[in-house]
Parts: structure tokens; sequence; C-alpha cells
């Protein structure tokens, strides 16, 4: 047995649409597997407020609701426990392992930071969330993400 069917963890990893749903050049629609699986599906938990999709109510993060409120520890910690519970409800791929911030509010934007690894393959990796303060039309990316 050559053991190919194992060297390839997106069978554990899973496989899905990527979000926003695209076309690939042969017409079908385009999927992502493995970490940019991951890393998709932690960005939709992200920007996802809760009650949003009827069949998983608590599902998402809810960060709009905060926009307005001041950026202090209160509202830090409170980001933080709604990060940490919805990934552990809804992202049993992942150990999340720190969640930080950066404040960059001059750029109008707070940088949410996740370190976590990856539980089938042992492996590390952080995305940075940039939660935007000002008009959506000012934002360049939504989503960056790096291996650690």
């Amino acid at each position: 047995m050559a053991g190919s069917e194992f060297s390839d963890n997106s069978g554990f990893l899973g496989q899905g649409w990527s979000f926003p749903l695209q076309i690939s050049e042969d017409g079908s629609v385009a999927m992502l597997s493995g970490e940019a699986d991951i890393r998709s599906s932690l960005g939709i938990i992200l920007r996802t407020r809760p009650g949003e999709r009827p069949l998983y109510p608590d599902f998402g993060v809810g960060l709009d609701e905060l926009l307005f409120e001041p950026i202090n520890t209160t509202l830090r910690s409170l980001v933080q426990d709604n990060i940490r519970t919805a990934i552990l409800l809804y992202e049993p791929r992942i150990r999340l392992l720190s969640v930080s911030f950066e404040d960059r509010l001059s750029e109008g934007m707070l940088n949410i930071q996740l370190e976590y690894t990856v539980r089938t393959t042992n492996s590390r990796f952080n995305l940075v969330f940039p939660f935007y303060l000002t008009d959506s039309s000012e934002q360049k990316s939504l989503i960056t993400g790096a291996t650690v």
C-alpha cells in the first residue's frame, strides 16, 4: 500500500464551497480544502451575526453589533469570549491558542489576531481579521492568513 489516501489531509480537514461563491474555469463551483477551508470558515464565523442563520441561531460572533462601542478592556474581553465560544462550537477542526488585538485606530480598524493549531496535523497558523471601524468602501482586503 502506498498510503496515498492518507498523505492528503483533505479527508480529515474537509472540503467546501469557496465563500463568496466562485465559479472555476471549468464551470463548476470553486472548492476549498484543508487549511484554506478552515481559514474561510473562521472568516465566516467572524463575519456572521448570531440569528442570521435560521438553522443555527447561535452561529457567529456579531462583531458588527459592537461597531460603535468604545474600544476598551471590557469590549476586548467580550469580543475575545464571543470568538472563543463560537470557534469552540462551530470549528472543531482547530484548537484556538490565543485571541489578541492590535489597535490601528488611525486607520479605522482593530486587528483581531487568532493563533490556532489544526487538530489532525498539529500545524500552527495565525489569522489576522481586520475589524473595520470605517465605511466598508475603504476596505482593501478582508482576511490575511499566514503560517506561523
